[in-house]
């Protein structure tokens, strides 16, 4: 999130780090063993008694995280032969992601529309305050209310 783009400036993206690729040709990936890759690092540095520079921890492991988002978004706009790439939520407020997609899609001939920063909020933060509003105007939910990520948005505009 801010914190780490905001150590990661002042750091050199210098230590390897694993690219969090799934499969061949998918566009699946996971961050969990970049994040493992981070707490070993750090730990190991630490066992030995050795120091380590917090921001070019931050710096490379920001490096790897887009890294693999901007490769998989650029093949995927390739495979599907789309000329505009968009991208939203929290995660495009990072500046280091929106330059490195930005000049990923320029070297690729793509036009990148993105929203100002301060549309590209935590989706989690959105739900939590609707969810506060319902529940200021006594909307409830019963037990059988259940998660569903693909829900059309014309179920729930209203």
């Amino acid at each position: 999130g801010p914190n780490i783009e905001r150590l990661a400036v002042q750091g050199k993206a210098e230590i390897p780090m694993p690219q969090m690729f799934k499969g061949a040709g998918g566009y699946d990936f996971s961050y969990s063993g970049l994040k493992t890759a981070v707490i070993n690092y750090c730990h190991g540095k630490e066992q030995k008694g050795e120091a380590y520079n917090k921001a070019d921890v931050a710096a490379s492991f920001q490096k790897a995280a887009v890294d693999v988002l901007v490769k998989k978004t650029i093949a995927a706009a390739k495979e599907k032969r789309v000329r505009v790439v968009t991208a939203g939520g929290g995660v495009i407020a990072n500046g280091y992601l929106r330059n490195t997609l930005a000049a990923a899609c320029k070297k690729n001939g793509l036009r990148l529309v993105l929203p100002e920063k301060r549309y590209c909020t935590d989706n989690a933060a959105m739900i939590a305050s609707e969810g506060l509003i319902r529940f200021r105007h006594g909307e409830f939910a019963d037990l059988t209310l259940n998660a569903k990520a693909s829900i059309p948005l014309s179920v729930v505009a209203d």
